[in-house]
């Protein structure tokens, strides 16, 4: 009936170090691309943007 003892510098250790794991791992997605993935996603945002401009109907408003 004894309990399992435990560390709690250990513990803390391997808490802070699956804690900064997890980070990098936010990090890599986020941040981890090459730079031809990153001018892919410019000229496509570039393209869509230009679709939306030239699909705009002008109009003649004075505001009034």
């Amino acid at each position: 009936m004894s309990a399992e003892i435990i560390n709690l510098r250990q513990f803390r250790k391997k808490q802070a170090r699956s804690e900064k794991e997890r980070q990098a791992e936010q990090n890599r997605i986020s941040f981890g691309r090459t730079k031809t993935e990153k001018q892919l996603t410019g000229s496509l945002n570039d393209k869509a943007d230009k679709a939306h401009r030239d699909g705009r109907i002008e109009t003649d408003d004075d505001g009034a």
